[in-house]
């Protein structure tokens, strides 16, 4: 590893004997609410239980209790200062299928929103079954090819019918019509019908994998003189030959050959992938691990199909018809988020939902690890010969539906993807993004304009936390609109989300929340503290301290940010805020709040020195500049240049608004990339 400048400079200490061999991913939660208010997070998590366990003992109506029920606190998931808490159901005992719910509590653990799968209440409903768990099984395995072994069965009430009915559950492993099955199946205890079933095996046709990124850095372990493709400090996330499933080791830890036929070469593209996915789920979304517990599945490479896919137990990699292994960073990324879906509350998404949610995982982790994503799945490896299998910004151009309609949910799930990948290109890009390519949208509407991929992927994400196993197109709306009520109390992201369903013509909800700008959320996520009073009126520079040349205030900024140092003069002045630089996982920021008087034009403006080690063609590291949660830019390795460089960007749409500026750096395990502000301005107009 080379030592970057910047640790020699701050004096930040570490020990390099021989080879390092392993680097631990930070995980960076989102920053939360903040404010005199604001409780510390064990007290606001533990208000969370209390008061939502609380909620249930009264068993308010939209519950749809009976005497009969009893209800089962799960693990709380918070994200953005808000805590997801999930609740799982029983009638006389028996699970029920389609008895959960999400409730969501601010920092002082009120409850303020809802999500519950069961519409009616169960009343009189017999548990004795008149089918036996044997004949339960012979109808379920009716169901499959072949069945290798039945991992259970059991009774449960299955409450997601015109009616609840007693039913056997029961899972298989065998063979269905794809391939290889891990199938669930619920059948009618009384009369033998097969009520529902649900396959854990998720598949997608393709993407990229292997020699596509040239040289990478993985995290690797080491156990004497060996090393090993596991990924270190993290729960079960080797990579494996899928032959024995042997994970991979060698004596060196240089990994792959470049060719993509090689099954070691596509562990190196896979792990690079997931790896990546796990930082952008800590940086971006709060979230530690695949599986919330800093945890993931077995990596296997060797599948031999054109596929890949996700069972619960594992990510199997296959290969497309150059037998090439298929691993790239959306693929990898894809499977995994169907992991992200199916241990969130509710499992995995249902009613032609689950392809398109896991695709936003792969292009949000495509443009972490990349600097930008080209919403085209598949758009690598050419699975079949016809370049990518799914498009996110024109569904249509092959062969998918752009725009909702009542037969989506019954239509073969990746091609159902098409209106919900539409949706989240217009959400993040818009219409007609720079540099991008256009969206039409199915009811006419022009002129949409992005949140940017991070908060688009924030808004997704905070949707699945209240996720019930009622999970479709029309409840991700109502979800995704709350999700972004939550998030932002200036009402934007709200009024993005909805124009973005509506102009895939997923229709409103009588669920759907309503947001009025200045009280949708008890808990705002940027300070309500002003910046400096603009002289003049519309006039003037707002920023205090612009040029960093006395303490920081009123900026705040991690250690070691802001200072004066011989490696990096300043532009003006003597000091300058310096971001990253180590040459390891790092993540520093750099806020101050301000306030943009209404009726103004604002411009934002700073210069902006970018100098790396990393070697040119990949992005591995990034500075993010956002007002509020909206991305203004996006900046990398791929960006750095001999001395300053002036940066300037219209940031008029904040009239009126208070909006926190920060400015974020991202480095990843190795090479150094400094990103150098000064002389920073926000002038009125």
């Amino acid at each position: 590893m080379r030592l970057s400048r910047r640790a020699l400079i701050v004096g930040a200490s570490f020990t390099i004997g021989g080879v390092v061999a392993a680097w631990t991913v930070t995980a960076v939660a989102a920053p939360g609410p903040v404010g005199p208010s604001v409780n510390p997070p064990a007290v606001a998590l533990q208000l969370a239980k209390d008061k939502t366990a609380a909620m249930i003992a009264s068993r308010p109506a939209y519950l749809h209790a009976s005497a009969e029920d009893k209800f089962v606190q799960r693990d709380v998931i918070t994200s953005e200062g808000f805590h997801y808490v999930p609740f799982e159901r029983t009638y006389k005992d028996l699970k029920v299928v389609g008895g959960d719910l999400v409730l969501v509590t601010n920092n002082a653990g009120q409850v303020i929103a809802n999500s519950v799968a069961q519409d009616r209440a169960i009343e009189n409903l017999s548990t004795t079954p008149k089918l036996t768990k044997a004949e339960a099984e012979a109808v379920a395995s009716g169901q499959l090819k072949t069945v290798d072994q039945v991992e259970g069965t059991q009774l449960v009430v299955y409450a997601l019918g015109s009616q609840p009915r007693l039913a056997w559950q029961s899972t298989l492993k065998g063979t269905g019509a794809e391939g290889y099955s891990r199938l669930t199946v619920e059948v009618d205890a009384q009369t033998g019908k097969v009520l529902d079933s649900t396959e854990h095996v998720v598949n997608v046709v393709g993407t990229g994998n292997s020699g596509y990124y040239g040289t990478v850095s993985i995290d690797t372990t080491q156990s004497g003189s060996t090393f090993s493709m596991v990924t270190p400090n993290f729960s079960n996330m080797p990579c494996q030959n899928a032959t024995g499933n042997v994970t991979f080791t060698g004596p060196d830890n240089v990994w792959g050959n470049g060719n993509a036929t090689n099954r070691e070469t596509g562990c190196v593209d896979a792990l690079y992938g997931a790896q990546g996915e796990i930082r952008m789920l800590a940086q971006w979304l709060g979230r530690t691990g695949m599986n919330g517990n800093n945890g993931a599945w077995p990596i296997r490479v060797g599948l031999n199909d054109l596929n890949a896919f996700y069972d619960g137990t594992q990510v199997q990699i296959g290969h497309n018809q150059q037998n090439q292994w298929i691993g790239s960073i959306d693929v990898i990324a894809h499977e995994m988020g169907h992991g992200i879906d199916d241990t969130t509350p509710g499992g995995i998404s249902r009613s032609g939902t689950q392809e398109w949610v896991a695709d936003t995982f792969g292009a949000a982790t495509e443009a972490f690890l990349r600097g930008d994503s080209d919403y085209l799945v598949g758009a690598e490896i050419n699975l079949v010969g016809t370049g990518p299998i799914r498009n996110m910004f024109n569904p249509g151009a092959l062969g998918d539906p752009n725009c909702y309609s009542s037969a989506i949910p019954g239509t073969e799930v990746h091609a159902a993807a098409g209106p919900g990948n539409h949706w989240f290109y217009l959400l993040a890009e818009g219409t007609n993004p720079a540099g991008k390519p256009a969206s039409t949208t199915c009811n006419g509407s022009t002129g949409l304009v992005g949140v940017g991929i991070q908060n688009a992927q924030k808004i997704m994400y905070n949707a699945m936390l209240m996720k019930t196993t009622t999970s479709s197109y029309l409840r991700y709306r109502t979800w995704t609109l709350q999700a972004a009520k939550n998030l932002d109390a200036t009402c934007v992201l709200f009024n993005k989300t909805k124009a973005a369903w509506d102009a895939v013509s997923v229709p409103p909800q009588a669920a759907d929340p309503t947001c009025t700008t200045g009280s949708p959320s008890p808990t705002p996520t940027v300070s309500p503290t002003p910046s400096p009073t603009p002289p003049g009126g519309c006039s003037g520079q707002l920023l205090g301290n612009p040029g960093f040349e006395t303490a920081s205030a009123p900026w705040t900024a991690t250690a070691g940010v802001i200072g004066s140092f011989a490696a990096q003069p300043a532009h003006g002045g003597t000091r300058v805020a310096w971001l990253d630089g180590y040459g390891f996982t790092h993540t520093d920021t750099l806020t101050q709040t301000v306030t943009i008087p209404a009726g103004c034009s604002a411009t934002l403006s700073f210069w902006l020195h970018i100098d790396t080690s990393e070697a040119p063609g990949t992005a591995f590291d990034f500075l993010t500049v956002q007002m509020g949660t909206t991305t203004v830019a996006n900046f990398s390795n791929l960006n750095s240049a001999a001395g300053y460089q002036l940066r300037t960007f219209n940031v008029s749409a904040f009239a009126g608004q208070t909006v926190a500026l920060r400015f974020t750096g991202r480095e990843d395990i190795t090479l150094q990339t400094s990103f150098v502000v000064d002389d920073t301005a926000l002038t009125l107009s």
